[in-house]
C-alpha cells in the first residue's frame, strides 16, 4: 500500500504562484509514476503533470505547459508541483496519484484546493 497526502492548496490571486506537494509513504519503492491531476467544480478531472519515481523523467500537460512545474525530493519521497502565472481557470481541486510500473493510477491522494482570484 502507498499513501498519499497533498499539501500548499490556497487562495492566490491571479499572475501568483503556489507550490503543492506529495508526500508519500508506505511501499514507496513499488511506485513507478506519480501523477498530478486537477477536478474543476462541476468539471471532470484533467491530467496537469506526471514524474518517474527517479524523478529523471516528467511530463507536463499542454494546458499548464510553461506555466507548472513537477518535481522529486528523492530524500523526501516527496513530489512538487510548482504552479506559477495562475490564471482563475486554474482553480480547482488538485490530487497526487501513484501508479506501478507500467500500471495504472491506482492510489490517489484526498486533494488540495487551489483557487485564483482575478
Amino acid at each position: 500500500q502507498v499513501q498519499l497526502e497533498e499539501s500548499g492548496g490556497g487562495l492566490v490571486q491571479a499572475g501568483g504562484s503556489l507550490t503543492l506537494s506529495c508526500a508519500a509513504s508506505g511501499r514507496t519503492a513499488s511506485i513507478g509514476t506519480v501523477g498530478w491531476f486537477r477536478q474543476p467544480s462541476g468539471k471532470e478531472r484533467e491530467f496537469v503533470a506526471r514524474i518517474n519515481w527517479s524523478g529523471d523523467r516528467a511530463v507536463v500537460g499542454d494546458s499548464v505547459k510553461g506555466r507548472f512545474t513537477i518535481s522529486k525530493d528523492n530524500a523526501k519521497n516527496t513530489v512538487c508541483l510548482q504552479l506559477n502565472s495562475l490564471k482563475p481557470e486554474d482553480t480547482a481541486v488538485y490530487y497526487c496519484t501513484a501508479a506501478y510500473p507500467l500500471g495504472a493510477y491506482i492510489y490517489w491522494g484526498q486533494g488540495t484546493q487551489v483557487t485564483v482570484s482575478s
